[in-house]
């Protein structure tokens, strides 16, 4: 039985619609005052003009091109792979293999991408695994919303459990002020406690989802236009799980391709882990004359050379001609557009809240409002402050330079534990990322994997809540033992 078609908003005119409510907003709150140039914290908003309105997206499209750039590149890469047909014999192998067992896959690559969410906070370096991951699980008879699933909810278990991770948990101590210090020690053992039990709900709910998918078509939270292009997009991922007995082996091209693609993606995993942060110096000296940093102190920029040079001697290898690699590579680039303008226009919302000052006005007053609260009241209330606060301002890092000298030195002032208030800044803003339209990550992964937004936003909603209540649970014991 079929989804009956149904009307759903685009991932485009739902940040839209949050752009201009943003705008509304700015408007009805009080109007800030300034001493000079410089504004009162906290004291009111300034009211977003139509041209601010019009040009967030086009300066999210500035504040995110780095993104974007290793987006269209990483389209050409994976192009170039598709080509040589690697990677559809390889799903095609590794589906055969598991015979019958394909669940497994679901809990062994979603700690994996776990592990990198807890160590350096592995979200938009994510995006190149949607594809990937849709067409595995689509050919091992599940759907598309499992591929997401796995990398969105493996990858946000560990961010919202963030032991190590520099951009959340490190910016978040660097941030505190003059004079207050937190516990580190207690910060990971509070962290790993949000991880595994993130993970391990998330693994529930993921494999029970894909079991039903499994044992029944007609189970699939996809609508009917979302079945469609599934089927459209990976018609032969779904053909060769009709005829399991089919039989398929790797030439010894497509094996090298397969060896040389995974190596592209663990190198840029390892070039992006902030190795200098755990005092690991093997990689100064010596990998840097490719991109012109070392591994550990890579960026965007870094691994769109990397991805670029690796589609190259992948086509190469292939003995694909030089206008084949081209031609390849910038329709793989085109074919990227959309998840690109979707990724711009999502950090547009971010754009206009610094124009607005609107994140100033929230956490000022609302800080002012908690500091009446005893701490197990505090801490919750603080929790869904922070949920609020990472629909506006997704960034981990950006969220933890605004919020965490504010509510760190809060919670000192009280009495109350710098660590929880911290860990519960870190598990808010990843719960948030797993769910937000505001992450260009999300948008651009589901737009790759053809889910719609409002359709992961309703079968992501009942883990995200769970998650939510284990989270404050845990956070509130944490506070009552230490």
């Amino acid at each position: 039985m079929t989804k009956r078609k149904k009307f759903m908003l685009s991932a485009f005119s739902i940040i839209f619609l949050l752009i201009i409510g943003l705008a509304i907003l700015s408007h009805i709150l009080p109007d800030a005052k300034f001493v000079g140039d410089v504004i009162v914290d906290g004291s009111g908003t300034v009211g977003a003009k139509l041209s601010d309105v019009l040009l967030s997206p086009v300066l999210g499209f500035a504040d995110a091109v780095d993104v974007c750039i290793f987006v269209f590149i990483l389209g050409g890469f994976l192009a170039i792979i598709t080509k040589t047909g690697a990677l559809e014999t390889g799903i095609k192998v590794l589906v055969n293999k598991l015979k019958g067992n394909e669940l497994v896959l679901i809990p062994i690559l979603m700690f994996i991408f776990s592990v990198g969410g807890t160590t350096y906070g592995m979200l938009e370096e994510t995006v190149g695994f949607y594809v990937l991951l849709a067409a595995t699980m689509v050919a091992a008879g599940m759907d598309t919303i499992v591929g997401s699933a796995v990398i969105l909810l493996g990858a946000g278990s560990g961010v919202l459990g963030s032991t190590v991770n520099p951009f959340a948990v490190g910016a978040a101590v660097s941030s505190l002020p003059d004079g207050v210090v937190a516990n580190q020690g207690l910060i990971i053992f509070t962290g790993l406690l949000l991880w595994i039990t993130t993970l391990v709900i998330s693994i529930i709910f993921v494999m029970n989802y894909a079991k039903k998918v499994m044992e029944d078509k007609g189970s699939t939270f996809l609508s009917l236009q979302e079945q469609k292009a599934m089927e459209k997009k990976f018609a032969k991922e779904i053909e060769d799980a009709k005829d399991k007995n089919k039989k398929v082996t790797l030439t010894g091209k497509q094996k090298v391709t397969l060896i040389l693609m995974a190596l592209t993606f663990i190198v840029m995993i390892v070039g992006f882990i902030p190795w200098g942060d755990f005092n690991v110096t093997i990689f100064d000296k010596f990998t840097g004359w490719l991109t012109g940093s070392s591994l550990g102190l890579w960026y965007f920029a870094e691994a769109s050379v990397w991805f670029l040079v690796m589609a190259i001697i992948i086509g190469i290898i292939n003995r694909m001609k030089e206008k084949d690699i081209v031609d390849t590579f910038v329709d793989g680039a085109n074919d990227m557009i959309s998840v690109v303008l979707i990724i711009a226009v999502a950090r547009g919302a971010s754009v206009l809240m610094g124009v607005t000052h609107l994140d100033n006005y929230i956490i000022y007053n609302a800080a002012d409002w908690l500091s009446n609260l005893p701490e197990l009241g505090f801490v919750p209330l603080n929790y869904l402050l922070h949920v609020v606060l990472s629909i506006l301002v997704p960034s981990s890092s950006g969220l933890a330079v605004l919020s965490t000298p504010i509510m760190g030195g809060l919670a000192n002032t009280l009495g109350y534990s710098v660590e929880t208030t911290i860990m519960t800044f870190v598990s808010a803003n990843g719960l948030v990322n797993l769910i937000t339209p505001t992450c260009g990550a999300i948008m651009g992964g589901l737009a790759l994997a053809k889910v719609e937004y409002t359709t992961w936003f309703k079968w992501a909603f009942k883990v995200v809540v769970t998650i939510a209540i284990v989270n404050i649970l845990i956070l509130e014991l944490v506070t009552l033992v230490f």
